[in-house]
């Protein structure tokens, strides 16, 4: 597989705010320092929101292709996650992700594939992969007729 480069550009507006875009997407996003820190500002999107979010997308698009692969029938999927951020020797660092997919599927007996599934889409999603951070997975499957 050949390289890929994804580009990214931010322009600062005010205070600790700023409008993030790529010019290979049509939309952006306001970007701001978190309220847990000084001058921080509330109901913005921040780099620990979008750090976490990275992982989440990653671990979802990874495993739509992995079930695909492994021809996994689902009904649905939903993962929440939650990002640990601590305080470490004077640094705050991202330390922790928790993956927490719900996956209902419509037999029974494909409950311990399922399981795999989820576990080798953590394994293999590549933002997982490329952070230092913990990432930890608590699915929830469920059996729906």
């Amino acid at each position: 597989m050949e390289n890929h480069s994804y580009n990214i550009h931010l322009k600062w507006e005010n205070d600790r705010k700023g409008m993030m875009s790529s010019p290979e997407l049509p939309t952006m996003i306001e970007v701001a320092t978190p309220p847990e820190f000084d001058k921080g500002i509330p109901n913005i999107w921040s780099p620990e929101h979008l750090f976490t979010a990275s992982v989440i997308s990653c671990f979802m698009t990874t495993y739509l292709a992995i079930a695909e692969y492994s021809k996994l029938d689902f009904i649905s999927f939903e993962c929440n996650a939650e990002g640990i951020l601590e305080k470490i020797d004077g640094k705050y660092l991202m330390t922790k992700i928790i993956l927490k997919p719900t996956l209902t599927i419509a037999e029974l007996d494909k409950i311990e594939k399922a399981q795999r599934v989820l576990e080798k889409s953590e394994a293999a999603c590549l933002i997982s992969n490329s952070i230092k951070s913990d990432v930890e997975l608590k699915p929830t499957i469920n059996i729906e007729n």
